[in-house]
């Protein structure tokens, strides 16, 4: 199941090379609300490559911004 409350803890992070792999940088450790404002400030070349993390679940950036 899917983590979705505003105030979940979560990691925003990037990934250097894609979803294929690559060094994964945290932009962000905190409120899934926090993290949300923050990915849509990014550029849309960051977005493409951006994920959030919950304690039992990985999303990328894009699939959460168009559901």
């Amino acid at each position: 199941m899917r983590t979705t409350y505003e105030s979940a803890t979560v990691r925003l992070y990037h990934l250097a090379d894609g979803p294929e792999g690559g060094a994964a940088q945290t932009l962000f450790y905190g409120p899934l609300d926090q993290a949300i404002a923050l990915a849509a400030q990014q550029s849309e070349e960051i977005q493409a490559d951006l994920f959030i993390a919950t304690d039992n679940d990985v999303i990328a950036w894009l699939d959460l911004a168009e559901g």
